[in-house]
């Protein structure tokens, strides 16, 4: 299928238009990083991951919207392998203090009523968030370490000597979704899986990770395309990348809270959604690009401008029909994918026009301007 076939448009001529636009779009990108920040997933900040299993198939979406109510923060919740599965994550590392006395109130109730009249003397450690209740005898102790455990609970006796009548219990953000979920869902036992708490120096740690891995790619395709191309071609690319990642980080704090229902939080799956658009950027410049070296190997000596200019017209079909198609699949999974895959979406899907745009407009005008600016000679 051909489509603009005889397209003729002086899209190079038109190129400080676009320096304008793409300025002003990054500028107001910065202001709001500087003003609003970046707001970032529980992968950089710390949270707390829990994972449940059901009886009975869930409904994920029920799930989500009874636990936005827990006062846990923002709670992110995903279906974990089976449909009986859920994968919960908060930013909430600790049991909100507001909600912690409703949690120990259930356990000491589910005490005295398995034990009418038992006395119980508790004390609380603030370090690690559990309680040591004291009961009268080791049997007392064993019997009650037993019933909470099997309520779900993360109990256990203080130490297995034979004398021992103390109990801990710690009180984590589990037994807020797992009290909560009780109320909600009736009628389909779960069980906890996994608590895992991610700290915030785990979170620093992948926050510099992610930014090692976005840098290592983009320096992996310079060297790549300076082999391949001239290193003025190669430079330009690369520079048009940081624009692209720039200009979609900056969107992500623009936006972030504007779209009703579009949670904008950078995590690990945004920074693997840009690492793809790195690579859909750089394929898209790369087509241009090599159209512009076989343009140029045929028309030797001829003006730069113009045979930049129709490179870019005889690979504008080319680039409609690839970066439509594909966007159109993102655009299904942005309003069908979920909540989960809805933040992936829509990095790809105005990355992709970012790309596109930045190929045409930002990589080939800065190569051109390069080599007037210097007088370079760009021949094969």
């Amino acid at each position: 299928m051909r489509i603009f076939h005889n397209l003729n448009v002086d899209f190079l001529g038109k190129r400080k238009f676009f320096y304008l636009l793409s300025t002003i779009i990054f500028t107001l990108g910065v202001i709001s990083i500087l003003f609003r920040g970046i707001q970032f997933g529980i992968d950089f900040k710390g949270g707390t991951e829990v994972v449940l299993e059901f009886e009975k198939v869930i409904d994920i979406t029920k799930v989500r919207d009874n636990l936005d109510q827990s006062g846990l923060g923002n709670v992110e919740v995903k279906t974990f392998g089976a449909e009986t599965g859920a994968l919960i994550r908060t930013e909430a590392q600790e049991i909100p203090p507001t909600v912690k006395p409703k949690i120990v109130g259930v356990i000491e109730g589910n005490i005295t009523k398995a034990y009418p009249g038992i006395k119980i003397d508790k004390k609380e450690d603030v370090n690690t968030g559990s309680f040591t209740y004291k009961f009268a005898g080791p049997d007392t102790a064993n019997k009650v370490s037993q019933l909470l455990f099997e309520q779900g609970f993360q109990a256990s006796r203080v130490s297995l000597e034979g004398t021992n009548s103390e109990v801990i219990v710690r009180v984590g953000v589990s037994d807020v979704i797992k009290e909560n979920l009780k109320e909600k869902i009736p009628g389909n036992n779960f069980k906890v899986l996994r608590e895992d708490r991610i700290g915030p120096k785990v979170g620093n740690e992948l926050k510099r990770d992610a930014i090692i891995a976005v840098v290592l790619s983009l320096l992996g395709i310079l060297i790549y395309l300076a082999f391949r191309f001239k290193f003025v071609f190669a430079s330009t690319a690369v520079i048009a990348l940081f624009h692209d990642v720039l200009l979609t980080i900056g969107l992500f704090s623009l936006m972030y809270g504007v779209i009703p229902g579009l949670n904008l939080e950078v995590d690990l799956t945004i920074v693997a959604a840009f690492l793809t658009l790195i690579g859909y950027s750089i394929n898209d410049t790369v087509i241009v690009f090599d159209r512009v070296r076989e343009t140029l190997k045929i028309h030797k000596g001829a003006d730069l401008e113009t045979l930049m200019n129709e490179a870019v017209n005889k690979t504008m079909s080319r680039t409609i029909l690839t970066g439509g198609t594909t966007l159109m699949g993102v655009f299904i999974l942005l309003l069908v994918g979920g909540e989960v895959l809805r933040a992936f979406a829509f990095t790809l899907f105005f990355g992709i026009i970012v790309g596109t745009y930045s190929s045409i407009f930002i990589a080939s005008a800065l190569a051109l301007d390069y080599a007037k600016k210097y007088k370079l000679k760009v021949d094969y």
